[in-house]
């Protein structure tokens, strides 16, 4: 039976160091029975805590660290679906590149991948690592790759070779990145291991015998080896989609360990929309890395959007700070609107006002997180709510205007709020965010 975190906490030394990341012992209890961490992360654990939490404090699929810094992680869920609970590590994106590119295209797409930024919903998103494979018989070449790959995007690599002497090589040059090697040659563990333990990074192993990887990972974990990620390959999105299926439902439904670490899928198709489907298979069925051929944007786009639809936590809806936002360069003569702090919310009318050709004020009071009808229903955007958050923020210092544009959808409470902001005019703007540009010049007539 699962202990609870009270339960762990009596086997912790009850220091509250924050040694292992957390605030208190607790804290650190807590996130054990929740396999959110590793005891291991407690530097002054008993051999009797050790012996009796163990690997049972372990979370079903492994937490792998990647980066010099360790900024990226993979791993570490808890859960089969997302309304479970929360899956905690989106699946990250690489871009391939090949040794036997030409060598313009090599620091092209280097530079593509170094630029990239899609701006979502107040997030800045970005391509998460490069792969670099071997395709020729040049070690040095392909180290030397791997090393200027590192230097210029400056994220950490996926390092894919055929040859173990050439994932020697390359290891080295880039020692110290947490970067990821990828080897078919499950003959061959203890060279592998040692090229990754030595160098400080982790090691994926490949092979379509689901079996082969489970006896392989199991090797590893008993000669203490743990930074293990698995490539499944495949040759169909129908295989794709089993396999990863399989082996999640084991490590979390049987605790199955040999099957409990991240994976890594290397797209490898020429069709656009097979590498879409691909992708999102990866995104919405527990891909750990998804590697891409190429250097596409517009794939990007839609992708990195899915993936923040399907990664944000349901139960922490993504909200910006309650404040009054300039949006444009507005004047104390500029034009007063009112929304949520939902992100979406915000961003979207943020964007139309934007896009009407006016500079106005937004007040954006704190709703939780909620958009406008939710916030309504809630009780949280209300008339009263509203005006006492515009005297709190000196709004009336701010601007010389006295009118206020509130959304359509709660036209209810501009009576209340006329009452509650003495002197103002309560304007009820359009229903939708797409009409806001429509309603100005409408105004302006």
């Amino acid at each position: 039976m699962a202990l609870t975190g009270i339960q762990i906490q009596k086997l912790l030394p009850k220091t509250n160091c924050k040694e292992c990341g957390s605030n208190t012992c607790l804290a650190f209890a807590m996130k054990l029975a929740a396999k959110k961490t590793e005891l291991s992360a407690c530097p002054y654990a008993s051999e009797e805590a050790k012996r009796i939490l163990g690997a049972a404090s372990e979370p079903p699929v492994r937490n792998i660290t990647l980066g010099a810094d360790s900024s990226l992680q993979t791993g570490g869920e808890t859960v089969l679906y997302r309304h479970e609970k929360t899956f905690v590590h989106q699946t990250l994106f690489a871009v391939n590149i090949n040794d036997t590119d030409p060598q313009g295209t090599i620091d092209s797409t280097l530079k593509k991948i170094n630029d990239y930024v899609l701006e979502r919903a107040g997030e800045a998103l970005r391509i998460d690592m490069v792969c670099i494979s071997q395709n020729g018989n040049d070690h040095e070449a392909f180290a030397a790759l791997a090393k200027k790959a590192m230097h210029t995007a400056k994220k950490p690599l996926i390092l894919r070779s055929p040859d173990i002497s050439a994932l020697r090589l390359a290891a080295e040059a880039v020692k110290g990145t947490h970067s990821v090697l990828v080897s078919s040659a499950l003959d061959r563990l203890d060279e592998l291991k040692k090229i990754a333990e030595d160098n400080e990074h982790n090691l994926a192993l490949s092979s379509s015998d689901l079996d082969a990887l489970a006896a392989a990972s199991a090797t590893l974990k008993e000669s203490g080896f743990k930074n293990i990620v698995l490539d499944l390959q495949n040759s169909t999105p129908a295989e794709q989609f089993q396999l990863n299926s399989i082996a999640r439902r084991m490590a979390l439904r049987t605790n199955f360990k040999p099957l409990g670490y991240p994976t890594v899928h290397f797209i490898g198709s020429d069709d656009l929309m097979e590498n879409v489907i691909s992708a999102t298979i990866e995104i919405n069925k527990y891909g750990g890395i998804c590697v891409f051929p190429v250097f596409d944007p517009a794939l990007f786009a839609s992708l990195m959007t899915v993936r923040l639809n399907i990664y944000t936590d349901p139960q922490k809806p993504i909200q910006v700070e309650p404040k009054i936002y300039a949006i444009g360069e507005p004047t104390p003569e500029s034009r007063v609107f009112v929304t949520t702090n939902f992100s979406l919310t915000y961003f979207i009318v943020s964007s139309e006002i934007e896009n009407s050709g006016i500079s106005a004020w937004l007040v954006v009071p704190e709703c939780e997180g909620m958009s406008v009808l939710t916030a309504w229903a809630a009780g949280k955007f209300s008339g009263a709510g509203i005006a006492k958050f515009c005297k709190e923020t000196g709004l009336e210092n701010q601007v010389k205007s006295r009118e206020i544009i509130i959304p359509g959808y709660v036209a209810q409470i501009s009576g209340e709020l006329e009452e509650n902001l003495p002197g103002w005019k309560v304007i009820v703007g359009p229903q939708e965010a797409a009409d806001i540009e429509s309603f100005v010049k409408a105004q302006e007539r």
